[in-house]
């Protein structure tokens, strides 16, 4: 566990309880806030958002499983994101938002100068939400951007809102990680993101466990790492209707990709730091994980926490 961190889950907070933790901020003592699942008055939220707005080292902040439960709330903690300068990592996962609540955060997620990493699973997401999650996906280095995006188990978003984010991950040079696990995708909406990822000069992970995938998906994938160029490293595809053998193929490619770049990297003598790999996180599991944090300085730090 990381010093100066408060992880609580699935309590209820008492207004003693929340004074420490607002102590606790307001001093920059803590870097991880965790308060998944736990339950606390509107006022002591209020409480808890304020602190956060005056953190300086809050680096990762967890309010997953319905902390943030109301329209209000959102509001609320899209006043403290727009003050708060320090957060890296943001998750909501299994907050009810909905499209108004994502337009509510947009203005400061889109903004914020330090988030790199933002969780968005089970959040009610449609097309609109979609559509304002791409701006944070800007191309070509127009300014900083998301390095890690999680939507997890978002239904409601349609072909167009995929096809949507599909041509953003293309043209994003930030993001490394992308999560839409239990979504249902479909063959079709696979050969989008084959074809994102192909162009992409930077996506390192993409997670589509649990997806509608057929062999279909997973030759056109197989096809792509065997032919182009890419910098993917890792493809979750389990829980689909794909044969081990074909999983087992484009792992196999993958990581003689990655060893030979490694070798490509001594041979030369680079310089260049090798890049964490991401420790995988079950969204279902409750026991303390391993999260791949990444700063928007390039420098990188392991934080255990639950989703």
């Amino acid at each position: 566990m990381l010093p100066g961190s408060i992880q609580i889950t699935g309590e209820a907070l008492s207004g003693a309880e929340i004074k420490d933790i607002c102590e606790s901020l307001k001093e920059n003592s803590v870097r991880l806030l965790s308060v998944r699942g736990c339950q606390l008055s509107d006022r002591d939220f209020g409480r808890v958002c304020r602190g956060v707005a005056e953190s300086h080292s809050l680096a990762q902040l967890n309010l997953n499983l319905g902390v943030v439960s109301t329209i209000n709330r959102t509001k609320q903690l899209t006043d403290a994101l727009k003050a708060n300068r320090s957060i890296q990592t943001l998750f909501l996962h299994g907050t009810p938002l909905l499209d108004a609540g994502l337009v509510t955060l947009n203005g400061a997620l889109s903004t914020h100068p330090s988030l790199v990493s933002l969780d968005l699973g089970d959040c009610m997401l449609g097309d609109e939400a979609v559509r304002l999650i791409c701006g944070m996906l800007p191309p070509d280095g127009a300014k900083s951007g998301l390095k890690e995006l999680t939507l997890s188990a978002n239904p409601a978003i349609s072909t167009q809102g995929w096809a949507r984010l599909a041509v953003a991950v293309a043209h994003s040079s930030q993001l490394r990680v992308l999560n839409l696990d239990y979504n249902p995708l479909g063959d079709q909406i696979a050969g989008m993101l084959a074809v994102a990822v192909a162009s992409s000069r930077t996506l390192e992970v993409l997670d589509l466990e649990g997806t509608g995938l057929t062999n279909q998906s997973a030759q056109v994938f197989l096809d792509m790492v065997e032919n182009y160029p890419t910098c993917l490293r890792a493809l979750v595809l389990a829980e689909n209707d794909i044969s081990p053998e074909l999983q087992q193929q484009i792992s196999d490619l993958l990581s003689e990709g990655e060893e030979e770049e490694d070798k490509d990297g001594a041979a030369r003598g680079s310089s260049v730091i090798p890049r964490e790999k991401p420790a995988w996180v079950p969204h279902n599991s409750s026991s303390s994980q391993m999260v791949l944090m990444t700063s928007g300085l390039g420098e990188s730090f392991l934080a255990e926490t639950e989703m």
